[in-house]
């Protein structure tokens, strides 16, 4: 009798350990899941301020060239006037 009671005892901590691992890898997989969930966001976030500085440097060129475009005509027209007014004088 006192082998059968053995016996359950091992089988009732044989199911209570397996229980206990169950609730372990359920612990451990929804902690992986917050850290995956926040690096991705952090992932997310650096990706459009890298996209941001990329486009606010992109504006800043655009606008740079295109004043030195506007710029350099401006030079040249003016010049060229001037030059039409000399030849007229």
């Amino acid at each position: 009798m006192l082998g059968g009671l053995g016996k359950l005892a091992a089988e009732g901590l044989a199911h209570r350990t397996e229980k206990a691992t169950e609730e372990v890898v359920h612990a451990v997989e929804d902690v992986v899941k917050e850290v995956v969930g926040h690096a991705k966001e952090v992932g997310e976030k650096a990706i459009a301020d890298a996209l941001k500085k990329a486009h606010d440097t992109g504006d800043r060129v655009v606008k740079e060239a295109t004043e030195a475009v506007t710029s350099t005509v401006a030079n040249a027209v003016t010049h060229a006037v001037e030059g039409l007014g000399k030849l007229g004088q």
